[in-house]
């Protein structure tokens, strides 16, 4: 088996836990030199510093003048990157810490491949070394979030480790827990990575029937036969409207009950008075939403201002209501963000205020904080100001009926005539803007979900992507960029949402990827968003589009939050935080907080403690938001195989979206479910997999499988306890064969 290698250097996907502040180490200067110091004589000058220091305590320590700076810094920044130093905040080092080649690590949580993350649990330096776990051995369990073992530890750089298990020691805190199918006396696992099933003793199945979903926690093992569970919690039907969400919530471990502390400080809710804050009211500030939208937390406003534009953003102040320290700021922040199923949302904040005092709804006044932007006619900012105010929405409008009215060239009954023209005209202006920035955009649809209201699928299809979409998109990351540029004019802690550019190795293998079908990226200096816009330019319309954005998207570093601003590459922008949607991500409610602070418009602003503890708590949300998409992802996929389970033996079209040794990935091209095509359902042959992973040989049929190429595949299994499809492929038509360069060519 192929495995996926270290995180490279520079590589940002995973979010990095920054070293606690040690004071900065004094140093005395040295005779002017013109040489620089050695590798060596970098690492032993940090070895015996006392805390951290920087670049201009090194200069100073070794004599160098002012201009062997450039070359003193690029110096530092390969130790880094060997991990002969360790970063300390954005302009500081230290000598680095090592683990021991043996340590005991505890699982925190598993990367978008699905492979553990783990920290050592007795570590006492500086920072949070972090260990990538390589999979378990064949025919063993995929490791759990809270499992502990001992692992043969491999030093990567800087904090990052690669971990091999040694030995598995279990759980900690509590028994491990199983989630699965109670079927007479054993359950079947929901996670289609386990594949054993778990045995059920007389008398430990607590009144569970048969068909049910249940959560089970193991029982001590013999060692012989199926492994043994007690069920703990039943859980619903397996196959009820409520079984699929149910069964993402509790195997992602999402919090879905709300303390009764927290449900009783939001029952006290009450609107707020107007008395120091601006007066909104008469502002027709509407919301645009989907149809199915569950709360209303940003509303806008745009008009003409001279030749340029004026545009008003109001969010939901949810900051009043959720106080740092409180029962509700305390689930808030467990929670992360709000967690989106097709039949129900899990909210961060209860109800009473997620639907209530925090939602924006028409013709009832509430809280906000709104930020006032004024940009030229092309689309540049020239000032903004932020404040607290009382608004009240005028209008509840949906993306659909929005653009509807745009292009019939009519206004809303509760609007005035042009309102809607407006909108769109200072859109324009912002879009000129984003065009001129250079932006990375890949068209990839949001499937959606329909449901009756028994629960079953009716179908499944993309979201229409509208203008309406993009207007709303423009005027919050607008607002966005405000935000962050304020706390910065401020002094205040910003709590940044950070994009770092790809990694060299990611962008190795969409260059080799992008070789197979004739296109090429820029290989000269840093890669710009701009460049992959060129890229997807060249494809569109071509049937390997999909594919393209498909890959270029797995290129990219994943986003994260951190107080240590890097800039957000795919956005092309230098500083970006999140502001506008406080309701459901805690990003938002600590900006919130950051700018009433620094603004200094109420008591109720971000706290010492909570600017202490930042890095921690970047760490945490960035982790509580990839949680919620893998359960969203995972949703989505159990519903896409409900919805096929009645069609097994139908053939659909079809695109290979990955190839390994033992198999293939398809994915359909009508609902963009994916499937598993396993090496054995090929025609008899000896596969072999070529050029890392893009295409499969047949050694003795000289046949090709190349990663995007269509096919026509027919479905074999359908399994909605795991969410699994397996199909075969229809292999008609002449083989394919390999030409002298190794291209695919008809024989």
């Amino acid at each position: 088996m192929v495995r996926r290698g270290p995180p490279a250097k520079g590589h940002k996907a995973r979010p990095e836990a920054k070293a606690t502040r040690a004071p900065r180490t004094k140093v005395k200067g040295a005779p002017r030199t013109d040489a620089l110091p050695s590798r060596a004589e970098i690492r032993a000058f940090l070895a015996q510093a006392q805390g951290r220091v920087g670049k201009t305590e090194i200069a100073r320590h070794f004599g160098l003048p002012t201009e062997m700076r450039p070359a003193l810094r690029q110096l530092l920044s390969e130790i880094t990157a060997e991990g002969g130093a360790a970063p300390v905040g954005k302009r500081t080092l230290r000598a680095p810490e090592r683990l021991p080649d043996t340590a005991v690590v505890e699982v925190t949580g598993t990367d978008p491949d699905g492979d553990a993350i783990a920290r050592p649990v007795n570590w006492g330096g500086e920072g949070r070394p972090i260990v990538y776990m390589h999979a378990e051995r064949r025919g063993q369990p995929a490791l759990a979030p809270g499992e502990r073992v001992l692992a043969r530890l491999h030093h990567v750089s800087g904090e990052k480790y690669e971990g091999r298990t040694l030995k598995r020691l279990g759980t900690a805190g509590e028994a491990r827990r199983v989630l699965g199918i109670y079927n007479k006396g054993r359950i079947t696992p929901t996670d289609r990575r386990h594949k054993a099933e778990w045995e059920v003793p007389e008398g430990e199945h607590g009144g569970a029937e048969h068909g049910e979903i249940v959560l089970a926690e193991a029982l001590p093992s013999t060692g012989f036969g199926l492994r043994p569970a007690r069920v703990v919690e039943r859980l619903g039907m397996s196959g009820e409207a409520r079984s699929v969400s149910l069964i993402c919530i509790h195997q992602h471990g999402i919090p879905d009950v709300f303390p009764e502390e927290a449900l009783a400080e939001a029952k006290r809710a009450r609107g707020v008075a107007l008395g120091k804050r601006t007066d909104l009211r008469d502002l027709p500030l509407v919301t645009i939403d989907g149809e199915d939208a569950r709360d209303f937390d940003d509303a806008v406003f745009a008009e003409p201002d001279g030749e340029g534009w004026r545009v008003v953003v109001a969010i939901a102040d949810v900051a009043h209501y959720v106080t740092a320290g409180s029962a509700l700021d305390r689930e808030a922040w467990a929670r992360g963000n709000s967690v989106y199923f097709p039949d129900r949302v899990v909210p961060m904040l209860p109800e009473a205020l997620s639907n209530g005092w925090c939602s924006l709804k028409p013709e009832e006044e509430r809280g906000c904080l709104f930020v006032e932007m004024r940009f030229d006619k092309s689309g540049t900012k020239t000032a903004h100001r932020f404040g607290r105010g009382l608004m009240r929405s005028f209008a509840r409008l949906t993306y659909e009926s929005v653009q509807a009215h745009h292009d019939a060239g009519t206004d809303p009954e509760a609007l005035e005539r042009g309102h809607v023209g407006r909108l769109y005209g200072a859109f324009r202006a912002l879009l000129a803007a984003r065009e001129r920035r250079g932006t990375l955009e890949l068209d990839l649809p949001e499937r959606k979900v329909e449901l009756d209201p028994d629960g079953k699928v009716l179908g499944v299809s993309p979201r229409p992507r509208l203008d309406s979409h993009r207007l709303i998109e423009e005027f919050m990351v607008a607002a966005n960029v405000c935000a962050a540029e304020e706390l910065e004019r401020l002094g205040q802690p910003c709590m940044y949402r950070i994009h770092a550019p790809p990694s060299e190795e990611k962008l190795l293998s969409l260059r080799e990827f992008l070789s197979t079908l004739g296109l090429s990226l820029n290989p000269q200096g840093q890669l710009r968003p701009g460049d992959f816009a060129s890229l997807l330019a060249q494809v569109e319309g071509r049937p390997e589009a999909r594919m393209v954005h498909e890959t270029v998207l797995r290129s990219q570093s994943q986003a994260a939050y951190e107080p240590d601003n890097i800039g957000h590459f795919g956005l092309a922008l230098a500083r970006y935080a999140h502001f506008t949607s406080p309701i459901r991500r805690y990003a938002d409610l600590l900006v919130h907080r950051a700018l009433v602070r620094g603004l200094k418009l109420g008591t109720d602003g971000l706290t010492e403690a909570e600017a202490a503890r930042l890095v921690e708590t970047g760490e945490h949300i960035t982790g509580t938001e990839r949680r919620a998409a893998q359960a969203e992802r995972d949703a989505v996929d159990r519903y896409l195989t409900a919805f096929l389970a009645d069609k097994v033996g139908a053939t659909f079209a079809a695109r290979i979206s990955g190839i390994h040794p033992f198999g293939l990935f398809v994915t359909l091209e009508e609902t963009g479910a994916s499937g598993f095509v396993p090496i054995k359902a090929l025609p008899d042959d000896h596969w072999l997999v070529e050029e890392g992973n893009r295409r499969l040989l047949g050694r003795h049929s000289r046949q090709v499988l190349s990663l995007g190429d269509p096919v026509e595949a027919r479905l074999r299994e359908a399994n909605p306890t795991t969410g699994s499809l397996v199909f075969d492929l229809q292999m008609g038509g002449a083989p394919a064969t390999i030409s002298g360069r190794g291209r695919r060519r008809k024989g």
